[in-house]
């Protein structure tokens, strides 16, 4: 399917049925799968041939849409997880162990900076964090002789920072390390990170992918071009033999292609069982088969409703790449000219008092802590998820108390701005 446009793999890829089987990708509720002989079930322990015996590392459902996100992002392999933080988790700890070091730009999602800060610190791995903006040099100076990945988000959530992919895939290289990108507010309809020299592409395939707020989900898709034998002494795990796994080297068996998704599904999966449900990943491809529709019409209402925020006298400023004022305009011409998301940063003028009032003025956008769905919806950390910070304390975790991060769905873009003028008008 790599050889069609976005639009086609959206409906089609993953999954061609023979005659006289489903139309649509079966559902394969199972957690297990029956063999002859022990022999049989021997060589796919032994990854010595291709099948299934137990879902908690593969399910026939969730390989169909993973391939089909694997197409959509042009890599050469994918795999499905439990939601967007597990697929980050696995994207680098397959790769990094106690002692190694990450860098990673510092504008991403707060979960994942958790992750990687604290959480990935007790494990005794380490990270430095530059600012998406960096130079060059600034990212070069950034990286040590541990270094094992590199991370961004090709569109920041919330700060909606644009990631300069081109810049980081070259400085990573240089360093003889994969770029990882997170995907998910772009998707593979707005850019294809691959193309842009990053190696390996996580979702949070909860977002934009599903659409509709119903499964929690994550996935991983290898771009196939990072050699990990020209790196073999950074990267044991796959370029040595696994004892746990029959001694078989990744690097060397599976090939560019197919070595770190096998890994992390073999070892990582197989220990952590982070797996997506296969009615999850059958919800996921409905979502899919849309997703080519659905953004446009997210990126047409995103960018009504910042140009609407701007120039109203209430609000402090606006951040939307789409817009040409926005700082990081330029990049988005670059690398996404079909446009970047329906989700709009915005400050009220006032702070954490007009901040509520605006929220609680709202009649047609709900207040959630969900983006990228169908339904609009809106957040103010300072009223909600930060709460219990002063002021002072969310100024210098560069979350204005007046901030308001609103995700515009598919309604008709004229109610989305009558419902922020109505609700500003109590301001």
């Amino acid at each position: 399917m790599s050889s069609y446009n976005t639009e086609t793999i959206c409906v089609q890829g993953g999954y061609k049925p023979g005659n006289g089987e489903p139309r649509q990708i079966p559902i394969i509720q199972s957690t297990t799968f029956k063999y002859d002989t022990g022999a049989d079930m021997g060589a796919l322990v032994a990854l010595e041939a291709s099948g299934y015996f137990y879902t908690r590392l593969q399910n026939p459902t969730n390989d169909m849409v993973a391939a089909k996100i694997a197409a959509l992002e042009g890599g050469t392999a994918g795999m499905l997880t439990s939601s967007g933080q597990a697929a980050n988790f696995f994207a680098l700890f397959n790769i990094c162990q106690c002692g190694d070091h990450i860098v990673s730009s510092s504008s991403i999602y707060g979960g994942t900076f958790n992750l990687i800060s604290v959480t990935m610190a007790k494990m005794g791995i380490e990270v430095t964090f530059v600012p998406s903006g960096c130079t060059e040099e600034e990212l070069d100076a950034a990286f040590r002789p541990n270094t094992k990945a590199l991370f961004g988000e090709t569109i920041a959530n919330p700060a909606l920072t644009v990631l300069d992919i081109e810049l980081f895939a070259r400085v990573a290289h240089k360093h003889g390390v994969p770029l990882i990108v997170d995907n998910t507010f772009a998707t593979p309809v707005n850019c294809r990170p691959i193309e842009w020299g990053a190696d390996i592409v996580t979702h949070s395939t909860t977002k934009y992918m599903d659409g509709h707020g119903t499964a929690v989900g994550g996935a991983i898709v290898d771009g196939g071009k990072f050699d990990w034998m020209a790196h073999k002494e950074k990267y044991p795990g796959l370029t040595t033999p696994d004892e746990s796994y029959h001694g078989i080297t990744y690097a060397e068996k599976f090939g560019l292609g197919g070595a770190f998704i096998t890994k992390c599904t073999a070892q990582l999966m197989r220990d952590f069982g982070s797996i997506q449900s296969p009615q999850h990943a059958f919800y996921l491809n409905l979502g899919l088969e849309s997703l080519h529709v659905r953004m446009a019409k997210h990126c047409e209402n995103g960018q009504a409703v910042a140009e609407f925020l701007q120039g109203q006298p209430q609000v402090r400023n606006v951040s939307y790449c789409g817009l040409p004022g926005d700082p990081y305009h330029e990049l988005a011409k670059k690398y996404l000219p079909k446009g970047s998301c329906g989700v709009v940063s915005f400050e009220i003028r006032g702070g954490r008092a007009a901040a509520e009032k605006f929220m609680n003025s709202l009649k047609l956008i709900a207040i959630e802590t969900h983006v990228a769905d169908a339904r609009s919806c809106c957040l103010n950390p300072a009223t909600t998820t930060h709460r219990q910070m002063t002021e002072e304390q969310l100024a210098a975790a560069g979350i204005p108390a007046g901030l308001i991060r609103v995700s515009c769905g598919l309604e008709a873009a004229e109610d989305l701005v009558a419902d922020l003028r109505q609700a500003l008008g109590q301001l």
